[in-house]
């Protein structure tokens, strides 16, 4: 396999591991992002499918099926959560999350274009 093939599949492992991490971080400690979700009103009855989503595509980003569509949503989703949860730009923990939030929709963007 070539160098720039096995680098995109390292890549596209480690972006998948974020979200697979993430959805069973919130199975095991769900409090935190339930609070979260309550204090930015969003409904909790969302809770479920957002950590089905999040393994459901990085599980797929992870084994390289539909990678186009899997990253394309992630991006969405990244946006979002940046919108919905990280706008409070008074704090820097904040801003921070949000622009990492961007630079990920970013880059799952670029990986979406790059599965075409």
């Amino acid at each position: 396999m070539p160098l720039p093939h096995i680098v995109m599949l390292i890549g596209r492992a480690l972006l998948a591991l974020l979200f697979i991490l993430a959805g069973l971080s919130k199975i095991a400690g769900p409090r935190p992002v339930l609070d979260h979700m309550k204090q930015e009103h969003v409904p909790a009855i969302l809770f479920p499918a957002v950590i089905a989503f999040e393994i459901a595509a990085g599980g797929a980003l992870l084994i390289g099926w539909h990678t186009q569509i899997a990253a394309g949503l992630l991006a969405l989703f990244c946006l979002a959560t940046a919108i919905v949860f990280h706008r409070n730009f008074a704090e820097r923990a904040e801003r921070t999350q949000f622009a990492k939030d961007l630079a990920l929709a970013g880059g799952l963007a670029f990986l979406a274009a790059a599965a075409m």
